[in-house]
């Protein structure tokens, strides 16, 4: 059985096709960002390493129940993106992804000292 040069090419173009059609399939979704990587590259100068924050630069207290009872997930997520006026707390809109953004947020909401009973 003879087959011409151009079947030949198009059964090895499908069976190549598949093949990197299957790697997608198993590679998945990427992982989400790791928060408290983040956190310690991004947040942990100003914010301390065990999210405390220090009084000097009046940044919260991230383990406070009641830093935690005040605010919302939106409202850490707003302050991360655009900073807060009036204070050295710079925004990250431009330096962080949307998903950096919520790794963050989560870190972040972990940190609560009530939680960890």
């Amino acid at each position: 059985m003879r087959f011409q040069q151009s079947t030949i090419v198009k059964i090895l173009f499908l069976g190549f096709s598949c093949a990197l059609f299957s790697l997608a399939l198993q590679a998945g979704p990427a992982p989400a960002p790791d928060g408290g990587d983040l956190f310690k590259k991004k947040c942990s100068m100003c914010h301390g390493a065990d999210g405390k924050g220090y009084s000097a630069l009046k940044t919260p207290d991230f383990t406070d129940p009641k830093y935690h009872a005040s605010i919302t997930d939106k409202e850490i997520a707003d302050t991360i993106k655009n900073g807060k006026k009036g204070t050295p707390m710079p925004a990250f809109a431009d330096k962080l992804s949307e998903d950096e953004i919520n790794s963050l947020v989560a870190y972040i909401r972990s940190l609560d000292s009530s939680k960890k009973k």
